[in-house]
């Protein structure tokens, strides 16, 4: 019966590729829940809030390098149009917006930086009480570039040692609980420095999500450095 009805939900995903335009969230969730159930096993739910300015390669990294590794993420803009022009004028399309993800239980989320994009993060009411209620439930939070100190530090998220781009403006946010290192964990909270960390960054997010083997093997795939 379950093979019977992976089929059936697999044949479902793949028809509502032919007849719907956009990629977004749901068309993903019918092929991955499908494969999920012919696996037997449930993907883990990744959020990556983006703004107008958030910077591309740390968004891509981290999104790449997570569907890679099993997880379900889910890109979700905070302005009022889901397509999102970045940094460096590279549009990217979000899954949904914002208001959608909340009183929702997600394994990571995972701010990028970039600016004004860390502002336009920091400034949205719903992905604030949405990463509030990350941080207090112990469920794993992540930053990169300007997020930790523009983000995660200016609504008090940071309890403990961080990393941030090394520009004396956010270093100087972050004061004394500045840390050395491209990839810092402390608690269930987790940051880097910019694009260059992107990938070992996320790398360490694989490892955290699903265990060194699993980001061991994605590493070796992507030819990422391993500690």
């Amino acid at each position: 019966m379950r093979s019977l009805t992976a089929l059936l939900m697999l044949t479902q995903a793949r028809a509502f590729f032919h007849v719907a335009p956009r990629v977004g969230a749901l068309r993903r969730q019918l092929v991955q829940h499908a494969s999920s159930v012919r696996e037997g096993a449930s993907s883990l739910q990744v959020l990556v809030p983006i703004g107008t300015g958030s910077e591309e390669i740390e968004t891509c990294c981290i999104a790449d390098t997570l569907v890679r590794a099993g997880a379900e993420v889910t890109v979700a803009s905070v302005e009022d149009d889901l397509t999102v022009t970045c940094s460096r004028g590279i549009k990217i399309v979000a899954d949904v917006p914002i208001k959608d993800c909340e009183n929702q239980l997600w394994d990571l989320v995972v701010c990028p930086g970039g600016m004004p994009g860390a502002e336009r993060l920091r400034d949205s009411a719903p992905l604030t009480s949405i990463i509030r209620a990350q941080r207090s439930s112990g469920r794993w939070l992540g930053a990169v570039c300007a997020a930790p100190a523009v983000v995660l530090q200016h609504h008090d998220l940071l309890d403990d040692k961080a990393t941030c781009y090394p520009a004396p403006k956010f270093t100087e946010t972050l004061g004394g609980k500045l840390a050395p290192g491209e990839v810092v964990v402390a608690g269930n909270v987790v940051t880097s420095k910019g694009p260059g960390t992107s990938l070992p960054f996320a790398v360490k997010l694989v490892e955290l999500l699903f265990g060194k083997e699993k980001a061991d093997e994605i590493a070796d795939q992507m030819l990422v450095p391993r500690p």
